[in-house]
C-alpha cells in the first residue's frame, strides 16, 4: 500500500523497535508529525522544549535502554540545538538517531531557509550522517542507521529528512523487524593467551567501560573476577556496569580520583580492559598508562576493532562484546588476594568523609540516600563539582544505575531524569543538578510534567559556577569573574511547573524533606542550601585559595 515517506519513517521505526520520540515540533517535518498522530500507544512523541533537551533524553535513553535513543527535530537551529546530545551520545557510546528535517530536495546548495549540510556539520561528532534522497530508500537507510548506532562501538546517527521527500508518495514496504546484529566472541587463541597472561600477573586488574553490558553479561563478568579475586575498576561514569557491594569492585576512575583507588591501577602489572575506550579522565590526561606502550601489561577487549590500539599499543587485541568476551571466561587462579583486598579497602576509604562546612552536609545526605534508596534506583547527572556526591558516593548494585555524561556536558541530568522516568515510570529517578547545571534545561520540568515523567530532583545551589570557580581560585586566587550566580526562587519556579517544591535549609531537615519527596505523585524538586565554600568532598574555596596564594608567594 502506498503512503508518504513521513508515515513510512514511522512505520519502519515501529517495526525496528522504536516506542518513544523525544523531540521539538518543526515545518520541516510536518508528514512524519502527522504520522505520529496515529502510532500514540505503539510509538509517543514526547513533546520538549529545546532541543538540547530532547537530544540528551534521547542519549540517556540510549544509555540506559541499549535500544536507540529518537530524537526529532527540525532544519538549522533545532539541529544545531541538538548537537550537544549528539556529542554526549559518542563519548558515552549510547545508541542514538537523530532525524532532522531539512530543506526541499530542489533547495538544496542555495543557502535556502535554515538550510544545513549535515554530513559535514555531523562529521566529527557522530557515527554516520546520511541525507535521504528519495523515499524508496527510507526502509534501506534506517535499517543502516539503526544497526550502525548499535554495533560496534555504539554511538549515535544523523538522518536528514527532506521535506519532499517525507511528502512524496512511495510503494515501498516499511521495515517488519530490527536487522540481526550478533555480538563478537573471542578468538579462542587469544582467549587463551589472555587467560595466560592474567595468571603469571602478581596484581591484576581489570577496568570496564561502556554502556551496551547486559545483565547475563556483568554477572558473568562479576563470576569470573570474583572466583579470580581480582579487582575491578569502572572507567569514567561506568561504576554501574559492575556491583559495587562485590568484594572485587574497587572504585572509578572518574573526576576527583582518589589516591587510593589510583593506585591500584597505577601499580597493576596486568590489566584486563573490557569495552573502554581509553578516555582522558580515566587515565589521568594519559598518565596511568604511558603512550604508545604501557609500562602495565595490556589486554584490551572491544567490539569495535578501531577502539583496539587507538591511544594505547595492547600486549592483546581481542575484538570481542563484552558479554560474549565475560560469558568466555573461565576463572584464573593466582597468589593475590591480600592485593585483591587492599585495592578494596582503599575504596571503602574514600566513605570515611569528615563533617562538611556546609548548611546541608552532602555527605550525610548520601548516608542517607544509601540507607533509603530502592535497589533498582536511577541516578542522574549533569556537570560540575557537585557529581562527586552521586558519582563517588553511592553504591550501585546490580539494579541500580547512573547516567551521567562522559562528555561533561552541563544539564544532562534533568532530562536524563525525565527520559529514566518515560522508560520506568514505576523506578524511583533522582536528579543531581547545581544551581548553573539545572538551569541549563529547567524548562524541560514542562516537559516532564506534560509526559507524566516527573524524577525527584536536588539542586545543590551554592550560588556559583563551581568547578570554573575552583579553576578561578588555583590561577587566580581572589579575583571572581563571571562565575557568581543570581538565582531565581527554585521553590516557586517547581511549583509553577506543578512539582511539589521545598527548600532545605539544614542537614536535619533533608531526610523528612525526601521522604516527602519520595511520597509526592507529581515528582519533586529539593532545593539544597550548600555553600559556596564546600564545593568538592575534599576541598572548600579557601583551601584552594590558600595554596594557590602560597604558590604564588613561593614563585
Amino acid at each position: 500500500m502506498a503512503m508518504n515517506g513521513g508515515r513510512l519513517v514511522a512505520e519502519c521505526l515501529l517495526g525496528l523497535g522504536a516506542r518513544k520520540a523525544f523531540g521539538v515540533p518543526g515545518e520541516s517535518y510536518l508528514a512524519l508529525l502527522d504520522a505520529l498522530h496515529d502510532t500514540a500507544g505503539r510509538l509517543d512523541f514526547v513533546t520538549c522544549r529545546h532541543e538540547g533537551g530532547a537530544a540528551f533524553m534521547a542519549a540517556a535513553w540510549g544509555k540506559l535502554t541499549a535500544a536507540p535513543g529518537i530524537c526529532l527535530v527540525t532544519r538549522g537551529p533545532g539541529a544545531t540545538n541538538a548537537a550537544i546530545g549528539v556529542h554526549t551520545a559518542m563519548q558515552d557510546s549510547a545508541p542514538m538517531i537523530l532525524f532532522v528535517g531539512q530543506v526541499a530536495t530542489r533547495m538544496r546548495g542555495r543557502e535556502a531557509f535554515q538550510e544545513l549540510d549535515y554530513r559535514a556539520v555531523f562529521a566529527s561528532m557522530a557515527k554516520w550522517a546520511v541525507e535521504i534522497d528519495h523515499p524508496d530508500r527510507i526502509p534501506e537507510i534506517l535499517a543502516r542507521a539503526w544497526s550502525t548506532a548499535l554495533s560496534g562501538r555504539p554511538g549515535p546517527v544523523v538522518v536528514a529528512l527532506p521535506e519532499d521527500v517525507l511528502s512524496a508518495r512511495t510503494a515501498a514496504a516499511p521495515l517488519a523487524a530490527p536487522p540481526p546484529l550478533a555480538e563478537p566472541a573471542p578468538e579462542p587463541g587469544a582467549l587463551a593467551a589472555a587467560r595466560e597472561l592474567l595468571a603469571a600477573a602478581s596484581r591484576p586488574a581489570i577496568l570496564i567501560g561502556g554502556c551496551n553490558w547486559t545483565a547475563a553479561g556483568r554477572a558473568a563478568l562479576q563470576a569470573f573476577a570474583e572466583a579470580s579475586d581480582i579487582p575491578v575498576l569502572a572507567a569514567l561514569r561506568c561504576q554501574d556496569m559492575f556491583d559495587n557491594h562485590s568484594p572485587c569492585y574497587a572504585g572509578d576512575l572518574g573526576l576527583g580520583l582518589a589516591p587510593g583507588v589510583r593506585a591500584t591501577l597505577a601499580e597493576a602489572d596486568v590489566v584486563l580492559a573490557v569495552n573502554t575506550r581509553f578516555g582522558e579522565i580515566s587515565t589521568e590526561g594519559y598518565t596511568l598508562f604511558e603512550v604508545p606502550r604501557p609500562r602495565q601489561k595490556l589486554i584490551h577487549v572491544h567490539a569495535s576493532d578501531r577502539e583496539l590500539g587507538k591511544v594505547y599499543i595492547p600486549d592483546i587485541a581481542i575484538q570481542a562484546g563484552p558479554n560474549a568476551f565475560a560469558a568466555a571466561l573461565a576463572p584464573v587462579r593466582g597468589t593475590w588476594a591480600d592485593w585483591r583486598a587492599r585495592a578494596r579497602a582503599a575504596w571503602e576509604a574514600t566513605f570515611d568523609l569528615p563533617p562538611q562546612p556546609s548548611p546541608v552536609d552532602m555527605g550525610e545526605v548520601m548516608a542517607q540516600l544509601r540507607a533509603v534508596l530502592p535497589a533498582d534506583a536511577i541516578l542522574t547527572n549533569g556537570a560540575g563539582n557537585f557529581t562527586a556526591w552521586p558519582n563517588k558516593f553511592f553504591r550501585f548494585g546490580p539494579q541500580a544505575r547512573l547516567l551521567a555524561p562522559q562528555s561533561g556536558a552541563m544539564g544532562y541530568g534533568l532530562p536524563a531524569a525525565i527520559a529514566a522516568k518515560v522508560a520506568h515510570p514505576d523506578r524511583c529517578v533522582v536528579c543531581f543538578a547545581g544551581d548553573g547545571d539545572f538551569q541549563m534545561t529547567a524548562p524541560e520540568l514542562a516537559a516532564a510534567a506534560q509526559a507524566g515523567a516527573q524524577p525527584i530532583v536536588l539542586i545543590l545551589n551554592n550560588g556559583t559556577y563551581g568547578t570554573i570557580r575552583a579553576h578561578q581560585e588555583r590561577a587566580y586566587p581572589g579575583r571572581v569573574s563571571g562565575t557568581d550566580l543570581a538565582n531565581p526562587d527554585f521553590v516557586r519556579l517547581a511549583h509553577a511547573h506543578g512539582f511539589h517544591a521545598e527548600r532545605v535549609e539544614r542537614t536535619a531537615d533533608f531526610a523528612p524533606a525526601f521522604a516527602r519527596a519520595r511520597a509526592s505523585a507529581s515528582g519533586a524538586v529539593l532545593d539544597l542550601a550548600v555553600a559556596a565554600e564546600a564545593l568538592t568532598p575534599r576541598q572548600t574555596l579557601s583551601q584552594i585559595r590558600a595554596a594557590a596564594l602560597a604558590r604564588k608567594g613561593a614563585e
